[in-house]
């Protein structure tokens, strides 16, 4: 019997006591690979609900790629359009931090500042992001306004 408890406490104890690293490295895997944008929100900054504008990319902007790769490097390939062609502008690459406990992604490109955002969803389909830089009040009232950046694979 005290072989038995002594078997539980330690097991409870072993359970308990580490951090659960499978869990980040699940969402990195899952932000893994690459985003396209479907979309950019400006929400209200006094009730975070309400939607000022939505803006959905066109052709040439729709094919803007952000990459992210499980050993923290991340790109941003772009495209402007140009007479009737969309062509690649340039691409940007760099490194990412994330923490899944605070859903803060912090990306430093090359060259660039350190942009932070906060992951609000990560599925193996959908990204959104909150802009935590660049606050501006779009709609006059005082109160900075939030940009929610929705991704796509």
């Amino acid at each position: 019997m005290k072989k038995q408890l002594l078997l539980f406490a330690f097991s409870a104890l072993a359970l308990t006591s580490c951090k659960d690293d499978n869990i980040e490295a699940y969402e990195l895997e899952m932000m893994s690979g690459d985003w396209k944008v479907s979309k950019i929100e400006t929400i209200s900054g006094k009730d975070n609900k309400t939607v000022l504008l939505t803006e959905t990319p066109t052709v040439c902007q729709a094919k803007n790629t952000l990459h992210f790769r499980s050993d923290y490097y991340t790109s941003y390939t772009y495209y402007t359009e140009t007479g009737l062609q969309c062509n690649m502008t340039g691409k940007t690459e760099g490194k990412f931090t994330y923490s899944e406990e605070s859903k803060l992604l912090n990306i430093k490109n090359d060259n660039d500042s350190q942009r932070s955002y906060r992951v609000e969803v990560l599925t193996s389909q959908d990204l959104k992001l909150a802009q935590l830089f660049g606050a501006y009040d779009y709609n006059n009232d005082g109160t900075d306004d939030l940009i929610y950046i929705t991704y796509k694979r």
